[in-house]
């Protein structure tokens, strides 16, 4: 117990670090988008002096490095700071009634987008891990070989393409879902459900191939194995060999192409949100990338990179406690 305490606390230190050094990378990269917050608002015809004073107002005229290490220290606290397009509105109106900090604004959107990729998971996962059982049960036949055609197709396409695919055959021709996934807070469970589903499918059918091909890959590796052989010699039927042999032996690399692809459900949403004008994290993020909301984007970047780290971490130590060879390394 001692070593896997000791290896789960290494990869959160290297979790922590990886964050930190991502945070850099995040803070450089939105502060060289071209333009800023204050063009944006004035348009072409802003002067200097107005430009200016927007500028001092926001904190923008100080330097890169007092401005990050600023916002590091906010971020350590829990805050992630002010919109620029909500002081910017008290400051227009003269009162500060009605504004939000970049915490509230992002709170209910983040919580639209761990919706959309809990009911994508309760839909891909067991689909995925069927298919790919299925699959090996039934390795180089017709239902195989049709399976990859069709995973391998989706995952090939765009997920703009096939989001108008679906909206088209769904929603157009044949009006059994809504094309437009405008959620609300206080909404019924129900019809949440029915507006999310069909993003939620477009999701579904990027996600899947991974996890197919991995379950499949996994479990056909594992079937020439001498206890495979036992368990057939046994009398065992070809699906409980696989079910009670296979796959919990095949857990490890199964575990981990599940946390990434569940990790792009949450950072890679960006644009299913933004075709379905799904209120989530991605179409925030896009919408205060036109108007150089820094501190917005920033915390949505960096929310993004600490889910998709997050989970990485997740999966590694899941792998850890399912292989006993990696818990006692040499």
């Amino acid at each position: 117990m001692g070593n896997v305490l000791k290896i789960i606390l290494q990869r959160l230190a290297l979790g922590m670090l990886t964050l930190l050094i991502v945070s850099v990378v995040i803070f450089v990269a939105v502060n060289l988008l071209p333009g800023d917050f204050a063009e944006s608002i004035l348009g072409q015809g802003a002067t200097p002096e107005a430009v200016a004073s927007i500028r001092r107002d926001l904190g923008l005229d100080q330097p890169l490095v007092v401005r990050y290490f600023d916002w590091l220290g906010g971020v350590a606290r829990g805050d992630l700071g002010s919109s620029f397009a909500q002081a910017n509105f008290a400051s227009f109106t003269g009162t500060n009634s009605g504004t939000k900090t970049v915490a509230d604004q992002i709170a209910p959107r983040f919580a639209n987008t761990m919706f959309l990729a809990t009911v994508t998971a309760v839909i891909a996962v067991p689909f995925a891990i069927i298919l790919g059982i299925m699959a090996a049960l039934y390795r180089n036949s017709v239902f195989d070989r049709a399976t990859n055609i069709l995973t391998l197709s989706s995952i090939s396409s765009p997920e703009f393409f096939l989001a108008y695919i679906l909206i088209l055959f769904l929603a157009v021709l044949n009006p059994i879902l809504p094309s437009l996934s405008n959620i609300y807070d206080g909404m019924a469970f129900g019809d949440r459900l029915e507006k999310t589903l069909l993003p939620a499918l477009t999701l579904t059918l990027v996600v899947t191939a991974h996890m197919m091909r991995m379950t499949r890959a996994a479990i056909i590796n594992l079937l020439a194995s001498p206890y495979i052989e036992m368990a057939r010699l046994k009398g065992l039927s070809p699906i409980r060999v696989i079910v009670r042999h296979a796959l919990p032996n095949a857990l490890a690399p199964i575990i981990n192409v599940i946390a990434l692809n569940l990790a792009y459900l949450i950072t890679g949403v960006v644009v299913v949100e933004v075709v379905f004008v799904y209120p989530g994290i991605g179409q925030l993020f896009v919408d205060s990338v036109k108007i150089r909301d820094i501190p917005v984007v920033q915390a949505c970047c960096l929310i993004f990179a600490a889910a998709y780290i997050l989970l990485n971490l997740t999966a590694d130590i899941m792998s850890i406690l399912s292989n006993p060879r990696m818990r006692h390394p040499k």
